[in-house]
């Protein structure tokens, strides 16, 4: 027997966990999706199915752009705290102006720029972007607050709700957005010259720069778009609610990292898919209506949830030792 031969053959019981590791969560969404079914005849219904994408598209938006940020080897922890202060803003320039459509354009604007910022003093400053944007988290929390005065700002103008509750052709405005904003972000990401500079700068950004990408560039970018899905999930959710309050958002970056990680996404960077992240939130939050539908003890979907997330983490350690 060759050498060869032999580490072929002892590669050969980790293949089925590399296939496992490539496709664990649609798997897993399969899964669950046909006990859901089971359980309840009335779990996979139109109705009820574009329900779960209408409750989910703000996450299932910044979990894609969030995408960008782990491939390209960064961590974003502010953006539950610029969804908060898009969607206050969005709610007093709506008071403030009655023009609905200019409070909901200014949403994703503000977060795109409060993005940039996290992205130039990643980039410039050489700060790590967990501490720069644990630390720009408080800051626009802070903001958020100071823009409402710690209390609720109620929206009472017409048309204001109309994007976060409309409707166009039997389906939600915001799943449209949705399937919008995934289209975009999954063609970016794997079908043009920025997507495979994103995942060279995640892979090794000393030899990316080497070869002539501009990682600083890349880092800015990454950060602008997560920035700007936080702004349009901002708009979707305070148009629904009609409401901006400063502590909206509370959790929702964890979650969307979360949810990027038990896709495949490496949080090493360099290895990564749009499509992956979304279907992690759907994962974990048909775990959660499952939850609901079984009428189990709600305080144990937390547990499986972080099972779930643990499991995929340590299949994916599995995976890089074999390779």
């Amino acid at each position: 027997m060759t050498a060869t031969t032999a580490e072929t053959q002892r590669k050969a019981p980790v293949r089925p966990l590399l296939l496992a590791k490539d496709h664990a969560v649609l798997i897993l969404l399969a899964a669950v999706i046909v006990w859901l079914s089971i359980a309840s005849p009335a779990f996979f219904t139109s109705d009820n199915i574009l329900n779960i994408l209408n409750q989910n598209a703000p996450l299932a938006i910044i979990a894609a752009a969030g995408t960008f940020v782990i491939v390209s080897g960064n961590f974003d922890l502010s953006t539950a705290s610029i969804f908060a202060v898009a969607s206050v803003s969005a709610a007093w320039l709506a008071v403030e102006t009655g023009n609905p459509l200019l409070a909901l354009v200014a949403a994703p604007v503000i977060g795109m720029a409060l993005g940039a910022l996290n992205g130039l003093v990643v980039a410039s400053l050489r700060i790590h972007s967990f501490l720069a944007t644990l630390a720009s988290s408080m800051v626009y929390s802070a903001l958020a607050v100071l823009i409402t005065g710690g209390a609720l700002i109620t929206v009472d103008v017409d048309g204001f709700a109309d994007f976060g509750r409309g409707s166009f052709l039997d389906v939600f405005i915001p799943v449209w957005v949705l399937a919008a904003v995934v289209a975009a972000l999954w063609f970016l990401l794997s079908g043009t010259v920025f997507g495979r500079h994103v995942f060279a700068t995640g892979g090794n950004a000393e030899a990316a720069e080497l070869s002539g990408i501009k990682v600083d560039r890349v880092k800015v970018l990454v950060f602008v778009l997560s920035g700007l899905a936080a702004g349009i999930a901002a708009a979707i959710a305070v148009s629904r609610i009609s409401s901006g309050q400063p502590q909206a958002g509370a959790g929702m970056e964890l979650q969307a990292i979360a949810a990027i990680i038990l896709g495949g996404t490496s949080i090493h960077g360099g290895v990564g898919a749009v499509w992956r992240s979304v279907a992690g939130v759907f994962l974990i939050a048909l775990v959660g209506n499952g939850f609901d539908i079984m009428n189990f003890n709600p305080q144990l979907k937390d547990l499986v949830t972080g099972l779930i997330i643990l499991a995929a983490v340590a299949l994916a350690a599995v995976g890089r030792r074999s390779r």
